[in-house]
């Protein structure tokens, strides 16, 4: 897809989320590139690409509040791909955008069925919030599916930002006044430039789990911790953390403020089926 320009309208190189970035990712001992991406290309058809769904907890209560879309790719030989090795085959296929859709239109499908009262968490990749048509060809898919606007959040990283800043909130701009709730992903994995706080049309942040490492014993942790809530309440945010695999995580962040979290403790990606089964159950106790 067509990318962002620059001040002087000169090209920039592509800007690749950090784990595609990463070397080896998407590659398997003994097996081609070029055979991989072509498995890819027949994957489509043959029904490989499934969509899991990450549940998130509101920490008040321990309500199950909506899951994020998370796509595996079910390879005939190899077994369960995951989403970091899917997109950088992807990436090397020049496939991005047709999986982007593909995956967004399969959780689209499955959150139809959920209560209206749960939300879907979708994640954007740096090729479609470079095209200038996202915003317009993404509400006109929406559009077609069963599920409100306003049941939708957009999960950005940084990654997304760095080649064009402008034109991505330009695009979040668009999609938030239709309704649209847009979330800045994996905050504290990168720089933490607090310049996109400010700039970008933002709903919520979603503290990567390197955020909540060590809290509550670590005193700097915690203390970081507190800061970003405090900022992220002063901004009018709302604050996920992600990651949370113990009862004493669970309890400190909430102790601390945050709203929402999702991880292991409770919850593995699951099913559409499993994240209705887990919702109506999931209440009180601090996490279900």
């Amino acid at each position: 897809m067509t990318k962002g320009r620059t001040s002087s309208d000169q090209p920039k190189p592509p800007v690749l989320p950090r784990s595609l970035r990463e070397q080896g990712r998407g590659r398997f001992p003994g097996v081609r590139d070029s055979a991989l991406e072509g498995d890819l290309l027949r994957a489509f058809d043959r029904n490989e690409i499934e969509v899991l769904f990450q549940p998130q907890f509101a920490c008040a209560d321990g309500a199950v509040v909506g899951a994020e879309a998370l796509a595996r790719w079910q390879h005939p030989t190899l077994g369960e791909i995951g989403a970091r090795d899917l997109f950088a085959i992807a990436e090397r296929a020049a496939l991005v955008a047709p999986l982007s859709r593909h995956i967004v239109a399969r959780a689209l499908d499955d959150a139809s069925r959920w209560p209206g009262t749960l939300r879907l968490s979708l994640n954007i990749t740096p090729e479609e919030l470079g095209d200038p048509r996202f915003a317009a060809d993404f509400s006109a898919l929406i559009g077609h599916s069963d599920i409100a606007a306003e049941r939708l959040t957009l999960e950005i990283t940084e990654d997304l930002l760095l080649h064009d800043l402008r034109q991505a909130g330009a695009a979040l701009g668009v999609l938030r006044d239709l309704g649209f709730r847009v979330a800045l992903d994996d905050f504290g994995a990168g720089f933490c430039n607090f310049h996109y706080l400010r700039e970008l049309p933002l709903d919520a942040i979603k503290l990567d789990k390197i955020m909540v490492d060590g809290i509550p014993g670590d005193v700097k942790a915690l203390a970081v911790l507190r800061a970003i809530i405090a900022l992220g309440r002063a901004l009018d945010l709302e604050i996920c953390a992600e990651g949370i695999e113990s009862d004493v995580q669970r309890a400190a962040i909430t102790a601390e403020g945050c709203d929402y979290w999702q991880g292991f403790l409770r919850a593995q990606p699951m099913t559409s089926d499993a994240v209705l089964a887990l919702a109506r159950t999931a209440r009180g106790q601090g996490h279900g």
